[in-house]
């Protein structure tokens, strides 16, 4: 009975340190992930990248429990400028996060590249976000400025047009995400403004589109097993008139059929995370 006894108390006593064994396993150095999706439209900043049509996307990011990352993420484009080779977007990026009060700072670059293309197309991006919750929304506010570069210059016929022109772009915006709950379902909302270059960049290529406006989107997401179903209604504040004024047709306009490429649209996604 003593024997009995004393092993009923050891498996007790094995059986509570299990979790605090578990909790106190070290944080791993790397953290990987990766995501890839299919959507009927890739919208960059409200305007259409790959001509109102499908694409294809995926990225793979790499973490250090100091804060530090870095990865890259991919697209197919399409009825865009002149990138030419094989209309893909490869976007690079690199930065830290902090803890900043409950929330946290993000500070890193992107330098966006479109492999085999035409010159003078890539540009580099830094950003700043800063992201927390509000009760059960999560709220994002970002901040992204390009600074003067050549690919993003104006050099098509303006009155300030010149070869080699070098121009800046900024971009900011806020994101709003709130998962309702034992649902897997999550509503989202962003709100973006762009003040760039008056005309377009080389090749008819530049931050997406030139000109300042607003875009937004509001939408929700579902999760069903491993994948991610997305819905979302995107548009813009830019007028036929202004893109036309803005040098942004036909650059900016469907190859399909001549419409706008930043008019408003309901697009649909699906995508898995890993």
């Amino acid at each position: 009975m003593k024997m009995l006894v004393k092993s009923v108390v050891l498996l007790a006593a094995l059986g509570a340190s299990i979790p605090a064994l578990a909790q106190d396993a070290p944080e791993p150095e790397f953290t990987l992930n990766g995501n890839v999706a299919l959507v009927t439209d890739y919208r960059f900043r409200g305007v259409s990248m790959s001509d109102k049509g499908f694409a294809v996307q995926g990225g793979l990011g790499v973490a250090h429990k100091s804060g530090l990352y870095a990865g890259f993420w991919a697209s197919s484009l399409a009825g865009w400028g002149t990138f030419g080779g094989p209309n893909v977007e490869l976007d690079l990026f690199g930065g830290i996060t902090v803890p900043l009060g409950a929330g946290t700072l993000d500070v890193g670059l992107t330098w966006y590249m479109y492999p085999g293309g035409a010159k003078i197309t890539d540009f580099a991006e830094p950003y700043v976000k800063i992201s927390g919750d509000a009760g059960p929304v999560s709220l994002l506010a970002g901040v992204a400025y390009a600074p003067s570069q050549e690919s993003l210059g104006n050099w098509f016929a303006t009155p300030t047009s010149r070869l080699g022109d070098k121009e800046d772009n900024l971009y900011v915006w806020g994101d709003a995400a709130y998962a309702v709950k034992d649902t897997p379902l999550t509503l989202k909302a962003h709100l973006g403004y762009s003040d760039g270059n008056p005309g377009l960049g080389p090749n008819g290529t530049s931050v997406a589109p030139t000109g300042s406006y607003w875009d937004w989107s509001l939408g929700a997401t579902v999760d069903v097993g491993p994948v991610t179903l997305g819905v979302s209604y995107v548009d813009t504040d830019i007028s036929t008139a202004s893109a036309a004024y803005n040098l942004l047709q036909p650059n900016f306009s469907s190859t399909k059929d001549g419409s706008t490429i930043s008019g408003s649209k309901v697009l649909f996604s699906v995508g898995a995370a890993f």
